[in-house]
């Protein structure tokens, strides 16, 4: 009991306000209910909605042509992909230095095999130029060491690009990660960019160390263009360093010396090289974000002048989610049709006989969908137990047997069976509770059986219908394991597609757009029952 004054607030039993008292104890009882339901909003959460995020992210993500290949995406933002050319050296020099770093970390497959979705052929072009990109540039390395052996000492270009700090704790076992000097930096920026780039991915891939290890090739290129803009760049530098400099820009401005055309060299490793489409297609898709997956998905692609139809022969993905709405409409309205009858003699049997004949509309539960699937391309095969039961009773001719597998026909048949447990249970359970007194009641007032039927018990029965509809509808739209098995080339899902982009293509960037549009559709459709029908009339029972 609470302390009471005549002016002041009412009391708990422990002085404090009975006000704040309650809203402490109503506080603890929702934290403690939220604690029991924890489990469950956690496992919601880690199985249902991080993954449905994941997929609706992974179809918009795009970071690894420009993560893979920093330097040439963006010497392919100035590119004019519509001069009909290729584009100029800088560009190439930029894939050289980026491909050697990528096939050192043998990521360079992963980034074709992500452009050749846009553009076919573009895998091989990158697997055959990460095998030979670090020959790019040899002709400098020669010329380098040509002129003074340390060129090719390790320890001479760590003193030139290093920085002194990094440099001085180089060469133990936890050595840190390589830091570049700022005079390198100022003085030559693409050798020391090159070198910084060389030295972090040989400590990452190969745990050696810059201070042991001689650079590729495409360094040298690198310095030679340094040297080449900035013959000065020795005096930034001092001792041995700056005289070894020195003579190497005065030794390119020798008509002795020898250069080369990375464009050419990547152009000899491959003639597609030279394609602005190829180009075109790395400008296009260097963003981190893209709605390239989605237009895909669309039968859609990026043309010049903004989004475009897919050439005819290419579009695939409307007829499958087409075929997809039809045919799940269509096992819909089987199960309905074979399932309403089926719960009326279950709701109106006596509940011992009931009970019995439920046993056989839950056997198929019992039974490995795989088995039930494999049981119908027996049944429904040319030479399988339809056909020959026709044959025998003479309906069909020896040899013109039924075609009724590995086409849409036999998709519609095996799911209708497996789904169609899910419609019966709750047109059941809905039946159940419909009073058989309303029917014998719109007899007696000279209804006739259909009148009665159809204006006083099929109303009551819609929740049913429409519980058992929702279920088998989002069901069927996502199966994919029957219509694999059964469907052959005309009877196939677009979930069979995104299977195939996961699990064979690796395209999850596809696989999750076609996923998130199908998952758009399916809202789209609740929208649309919620607003027809009503979804407070669906029951379960």
């Amino acid at each position: 009991m609470s302390d009471t004054t005549d002016t002041g607030p009412v009391l708990a039993a422990d002085g404090t306000p009975l006000k704040r008292s309650l809203a402490r104890a109503l506080r603890m009882q929702k934290m403690r209910a939220l604690a029991l339901i924890a489990p469950l909003l956690l496992f919601v959460l880690l199985t249902f909605i991080l993954p449905i995020g994941d997929m609706l992210f992974r179809s918009v993500e795009n970071s690894i042509v420009s993560e893979t290949l920093p330097r040439t995406t963006a010497a392919a933002q100035s590119y004019d992909a519509d001069s009909g050319e290729a584009p100029p050296e800088y560009a190439f020099d930029a894939l050289a230095y980026d491909l050697v770093v990528a096939a050192e970390k043998k990521i360079h497959t992963r980034v074709g095999s992500r452009l050749n979705y846009e553009n076919a052929g573009i895998s091989s072009l990158f697997r055959k130029a990460g095998r030979r990109v670090d020959d790019i540039g040899e002709v400098y390395l020669d010329q380098f060491v040509d002129l003074d052996p340390a060129w090719e000492d390790p320890q001479a270009l760590v003193a030139l690009f290093a920085d002194p700090s990094w440099a001085a704790s180089a060469g133990g076992e936890n050595e840190a990660r390589f830091e570049y000097s700022s005079v390198a930096g100022e003085a030559l920026p693409g050798a020391t960019d090159a070198y910084a780039a060389w030295a972090r991915t040989i400590q990452e891939e190969d745990q050696d160390s810059p201070t042991e290890e001689e650079p590729w090739a495409p360094v040298y290129m690198a310095l030679y263009k340094d040297l080449a803009k900035n013959p000065d760049a020795a005096s930034a530098f001092e001792g041995e360093t700056a005289a070894r400099l020195a003579a190497a820009a005065a030794a390119i401005q020798s008509p002795d010396w020898e250069t080369m055309s990375t464009r050419d060299a990547f152009i000899k490793i491959d003639d597609d090289w030279a394609d602005p489409e190829v180009w075109r297609t790395i400008k296009t898709y260097s963003s981190k974000y893209t709605n390239g997956y989605f237009l895909n998905a669309a039968d859609f692609q990026k043309g010049e002048d903004g989004p475009e139809l897919r050439p005819e022969l290419e579009r695939i993905y409307g007829t499958l989610f087409l075929r997809t709405m039809i045919m799940s409409l269509a096992i819909t309205v089987s199960c309905i049709v074979l399932g309403y009858p089926v719960a009326w003699i279950l709701a109106n049997l006596p509940s011992r006989t009931a009970n019995v004949l439920m046993i056989l509309v839950l056997l198929p539960f019992w039974t490995s969908l795989l088995v039930r699937t494999s049981a119908w391309k027996v049944m429904l095969q040319q030479q399988g137990v339809i056909n020959d039961v026709l044959v025998w009773l003479g309906l069909v001719a020896d040899d013109a047997r039924l075609v009724m597998i590995n086409n849409q026909f036999g998709t519609i048949v095996a799911m209708t069976h497996i789904l169609l447990p899910f419609m019966i249970l709750p047109m059941y359970s809905v039946m159940q509770t419909i009073n058989p007194s309303y029917l014998r009641a719109a007899k007696s007032l000279g209804a006739t059986n259909w009148t009665a039927f159809w204006r006083v018990y099929f109303p009551q029965s819609v929740p049913g219908i429409g519980a058992g509809s929702i279920l088998v509808f989002i069901l069927a739209i996502g199966y994919y394991i029957t219509p694999e098995l059964v469907g052959g080339t005309k009877g196939v899902f677009i979930s069979n597609r995104i299977a195939f982009h996961i699990s064979q293509s690796l395209n999850w960037g596809l696989a999750a757009a076609l996923g998130t549009i199908l998952l758009v559709v399916v809202l789209v459709l609740y929208w649309a029952y919620d607003k027809i029908v009503g979804i407070d009339n669906v029951k379960l029972g």
